[in-house]
């Protein structure tokens, strides 16, 4: 009898070369976000790259396809996308465009959908139900690939704020639509889904603005022992929304969007560094979830729908994607020169990929037909759209410089004194530069006491002029540190005359 062949265990040794592995990648994708911030091309697709390079046909010969794990780690991942970006939209900006990207996000979809799936029906061929995924599928827009490539080109609020809310709202019906397509048996009514739409729409803002708005009580009334534990506190908040979210069958996705939305204008305490460590497991997110989808892509076994992709991506950005901006915005008074940069911007990312998987965890048939489309699509066309989006805006002359760069304010609770202590650091841009200290005008009870300039620190008279790249520390007492905080980016928009120019210093 053939002795059973006994399995090595895992050793400190075979750790130590993982975490080289792991770290060698990380390297190497950090190095990709340069070359992507010069050469204006997203950083997913040297993400995928990377993955691809050391899977199957590549230098790594990395043999993967696990995809109920890629579906489990992508959603995972994208939570904390969702997070990430939730913190960071500013709720000035996106508070006029909420209609107009609730609209994008509904009627927009179902526009978006119905035109890609009779195009990958009638030209292509597909079934109805693979047309119909891959409409739905490719009907998520991905901000952090706009912006990744219109970072040097400054946008009118409106535009940015259609995108940001947009992108944070649509995943979620497009989730609901994936996993309804996938399901085996007939699909239900149209009228059935719109209203499973509907309700777990509703559940998922529900939660996630009241778990949002609980969390940012407590933080701020809530005195943490440490500085690091704010950051942390924040993120886990965001994830329980998302975790809630789901559990009581609504949308998880808009929950944790809603979520980070409300504790990101929330002036809480250690504000920038929240900032920052979001920004950080956002990276982190995206490199880990693009590599894995990479490793899950054969490319030898891609050439045969590549045809497919580019014929069904040419029907979704050059009709369905006009089509969808042009009607959902039928009520919105916008210029067509902002309609054409939003129907031209609808970049797809990170979230049509991780769609794909739903049909092959779901048996679906010719599902892996389905993510090779997919894959194939969003690699050409952000290879297409990415470098053009920039020359589109100027052409369009939507750059819009007018507006003053934003205060960096950092607040860390003083409980004993009663006080706070708020870092001000005036980028690039601000108004503030050239303002005296005493024309900054402070209610009474807050005070400049450090000026930081080129790394030297000096206690500042009435007369210091403050420049640009310098950091503040103001000292505020707990009754005047709203008005404080206000007063600082007042000034920081409209300069010493903030106030009689109508500049209200309202955070966004």
């Amino acid at each position: 009898m053939r002795a059973r062949r006994k399995e090595r265990p895992l050793t400190v040794h075979h750790l130590n070369q993982l975490l080289l592995v792991c770290s060698l990648v990380l390297l190497v994708a950090v190095a990709a976000v340069r070359i992507s911030s010069r050469s204006g091309l997203p950083s997913l697709l040297l993400y995928l790259g990377i993955g691809v390079a050391i899977g199957q046909d590549g230098i790594g010969n990395v043999t993967f396809n696990n995809a109920e794990l890629t579906q489990v780690i992508g959603y995972a991942a994208l939570v904390v996308i969702l997070a990430e970006g939730g913190l960071g939209t500013k709720w000035k900006e996106i508070k006029p465009a909420l209609p107009a990207a609730a609209a994008l996000s509904t009627l927009g979809v179902a526009i978006s959908v119905g035109v890609t799936a009779a195009g990958a029906h009638y030209l292509v061929g597909l079934e109805w139900r693979q047309a119909l995924i891959i409409g739905a599928v490719v009907s998520s827009t991905d901000a952090a690939a706009v912006f990744s490539v219109l970072r040097k080109v400054p946008l009118p609020s409106r535009v940015t704020g259609v995108l940001e809310a947009e992108s944070g709202f649509n995943d979620a019906p497009v989730v609901i639509l994936v996993v309804a397509f996938s399901t085996a048996g007939p699909v239900d009514d149209w009228y059935l889904l719109i209203g499973k739409i509907a309700l777990e729409l509703a559940i998922g803002a529900a939660i996630g603005l009241a778990v949002g708005w609980l969390g940012a009580y407590g933080l701020r009334h809530v005195a943490l022992p440490a500085s690091g534990l704010y950051p942390i506190a924040v993120m886990a908040i965001a994830v329980a929304a998302y975790a809630a979210g789901a559990m009581a069958h609504g949308s998880g996705f808009l929950a944790v969007y809603l979520a980070a939305v409300v504790l990101g204008n929330a002036k809480l305490p250690h504000w920038p560094a929240t900032r920052g460590f979001a920004e950080g497991l956002g990276w982190l997110a995206q490199i880990g979830m693009f590599v894995l989808l990479g490793l899950l892509v054969t490319p030898h076994d891609l050439l045969d729908d590549t045809w497919p992709a580019i014929i069904i991506g040419l029907v979704l950005t050059m009709v369905a994607r006009p089509l969808e901006v042009a009607l959902s915005l039928l009520p919105f008074r916008m210029p067509w020169q902002e309609k054409a940069l939003l129907s031209w911007a609808g970049l797809r990312g990170a979230v049509p990929i991780i769609l794909a998987t739903i049909p092959m965890v779901g048996g679906v048939e010719d599902s892996q037909r389905i993510f090779n489309i997919v894959f194939v699509l969003v690699v050409v066309y952000t290879l297409i759209q990415g470098p053009t989006l920039p020359w589109l805006a100027r052409k369009l002359r939507l750059g819009d410089s007018s507006e003053a760069a934003d205060l960096g304010v950092e607040s860390a609770p003083l409980e004993r004194l009663r006080g706070h202590l708020l870092s001000v650091d005036i980028p690039k841009g601000s108004r503030m530069h050239g303002v005296e200290v005493g024309e900054l005008r402070l209610p009474q009870g807050a005070a400049v006491t450090l000026v930081v300039r080129d790394g030297e620190s000096f206690v500042p008279l009435p007369a210091t002029v403050l420049r640009r790249g310098d950091e503040l520390l103001v000292v505020a007492t707990d009754p005047v540190r709203d008005a404080a905080e206000k007063r600082l980016r007042a000034v920081g928009h409209g300069g010493k005359l903030a106030g009689w120019l109508g500049t209200t210093g309202e955070k966004h």
